[in-house]
């Protein structure tokens, strides 16, 4: 079914991004052109065990007020009083979303706020070790044995009143919902790396349907943390700490050696077509289509090539699109062994004979895995690719794998054509496509 016969038709028409490649679109179009990698020594976190030395650290994002953008003098009040209740990865969300608001002009514009809404996606949120200490320390920690009992009333009154409201998983959402005045639809997922691509399908098809008419959506998410690194140093391939840091993401390479772990996230402002072009706004692309997917195997192993494919032909014929068609495919690309090589045989089921035509770009190459903010990243600069005209290289793709028999790119002179492909997958199998064209 196409879903442009039957529903209103959606397009992006603002965009916002905090990355290790900058905090707008023109500061990650600039260094993906110039193929400047965003990855180097650790700074933010200390080095780990010498097992995470490097990472797509967002360097020039500090939480600072100045750090989200021009905004309005009441929009920049509530967001100084807000930040004690918001970590790292909820500022960089609000920092994401502010900035697509302000690229779509939104409040030249404003909509009615019953018909305005976020669907927002972040990866599990969890406290850093500061967070305990001076209650670990009030129940004997350093001092002897810790008393457990002690917790509940001595540790836990050492604790920040308002803690939990950090770290909660909804908080993007909530905030941007009452920074915006959004009052329609309001949702917030934690679907790892599919959440922005998740995030954005809810939103288009919430405006398709007409139950919106405006949407804010996106994702936030880090691998750089002093948990989550550890839990991915414990459950993911990294990349080979001996590797110079720039060189170490290489996304289907034959010499690739695991992922690299960064922080970032990403927002797009979505609406209706006619409403776009009824008060001038800029159009990126239309969402045509979109596909999820869940597989696993008999033991409940996930089945990433598998899940892969059926969301990618969902997108694709839900867009009415042949895959000879495609302009390029953004894909996943990890850079993990197991995980590019499932990937290609996604995209090559998908493709079939046009696998050798169809370019195949990988952002991840740039900064690494910026977790649930990765997918909404890597969408906008293949947004900011399409509306250019140009599509940028892989980064540290010097030497093809037969276990990935694709097109992917390595110059930056090719055209990105009129529409892409975007695949994101967990390591659970969850997977995620959206299929995105210019607008006629």
């Amino acid at each position: 079914m196409n879903f442009n016969n039957h529903f209103r038709r959606v397009v992006v028409t603002g965009l916002g991004v905090v990355s290790p490649l900058g905090s707008t679109p023109t500061a990650l179009w600039e260094s993906l052109s110039a193929g400047q990698s965003g990855v180097d020594y650790l700074t933010i976190m200390p080095q780990l065990e010498n097992r995470v030395l490097f990472g797509g650290e967002a360097r020039q994002f500090t939480g600072a007020i100045n750090d989200f953008g021009d905004l309005a003098k009441d929009t920049k009040k509530a967001i100084r009083k807000a930040l004690k209740v918001m970590c790292r990865e909820t500022m960089m969300a609000i920092a994401a979303a502010q900035g697509a608001v302000a690229d779509a002009n939104w409040n030249e514009h404003p909509s009615d706020p019953e018909r305005s809404g976020v669907v927002f996606g972040s990866d599990y949120m969890l406290s850093p070790p500061e967070d305990f200490f001076d209650g670990m320390v009030k129940c004997g920690a350093g001092e002897g044995e810790f008393q457990y009992s002690q917790w509940g009333g001595d540790g836990l009154r050492e604790m920040y009143p308002l803690w939990m409201l950090k770290y909660l998983p909804n908080m993007p959402g909530s905030h941007i919902a009452i920074l915006n005045d959004l009052r329609g639809p309001n949702n917030s997922l934690t679907l790892r790396e599919i959440s922005g691509l998740m995030a954005v399908r809810e939103a288009a098809q919430t405006i398709q349907r007409g139950h919106a008419d405006r949407m804010i959506a996106g994702a936030t998410g880090t691998r750089l943390h002093a948990f989550k690194t550890v839990h991915a140093v414990q459950w993911e391939q990294l990349a080979n700490p001996e590797c110079e840091p720039a060189a170490a993401s290489r996304p289907f390479d034959a010499q690739r050696t695991g992922m690299v772990v960064g922080e970032g996230a990403g927002a797009v402002v979505l609406e209706d077509l006619e409403s776009a072009c009824s008060r001038g706004a800029t159009i990126y692309g239309e969402v045509v289509g979109s596909g999820s997917s869940t597989v696993t195997d008999a033991n409940l192993a996930g089945r990433r090539d598998q899940a892969l494919a059926n969301a990618a032909r969902t997108a694709i014929h839900e867009a009415e699109l042949s895959a000879e068609q495609l302009g390029h495919v953004n894909a996943h690309g990890l850079a993990t062994p197991d995980c590019d090589a499932d990937e290609a045989r996604a995209i090559s089921q998908v493709l079939g004979s046009a696998v050798s035509s169809v370019p195949v770009v990988a952002a991840k190459s740039y900064f690494g895995n910026l977790g649930a903010g990765s997918a909404t990243v890597e969408l906008i600069a293949s947004l900011l690719a399409m509306h250019r005209g140009q599509l940028f290289r892989t980064l540290n793709y010097e030497n093809s794998d037969a276990e990935v028999p694709l097109k992917v790119t390595q110059k930056d002179d090719q055209p990105a054509g009129e529409n892409f492909l975007k695949l994101s997958v967990t390591p659970q199998a969850q997977a995620a496509a959206l299929v995105v064209a210019r607008c006629d």
